[in-house]
């Protein structure tokens, strides 16, 4: 039986159930083969799904949650003179504080 599995970026993994025709056991290397190259997750990867239902990265990049809208990062460099690298240290609530305090106190 082969197994596929269809992954957002276009890939396509597939792997093949089968049995020795003399029933012994499959040995480290054939599943090493299977988890490396077919599934393409480590030993950590594969048994962290198995046990803790952790599903492994699949080069899917995730979108940023905490990502400030770009008119308050243009707002807080250009209005308010607040540098590149702090502006990307800040929290989204830090960001609106920031720009507030300069909306009020002019600082």
């Amino acid at each position: 039986m082969t197994y596929r599995l269809a992954l957002k970026d276009g890939r396509i993994l597939r792997t093949r159930i089968s049995h020795p025709v003399d029933r012994s056991e499959y040995g480290p290397s054939i599943w090493k083969h299977v988890l490396h190259d077919q599934l393409q997750v480590s030993d950590a990867e594969f048994w962290g799904c198995v046990r803790d239902g952790t599903v492994p990265e699949r080069g899917v990049p995730r979108p940023a949650t905490a990502a400030l809208p770009v008119d308050l990062v243009h707002l807080l460099i250009n209005r308010v003179g607040v540098g590149e690298a702090e502006v990307a240290a800040m929290t989204r609530d830090e960001a609106v504080a920031r720009l507030q305090r300069h909306w009020t106190e002019g600082v």
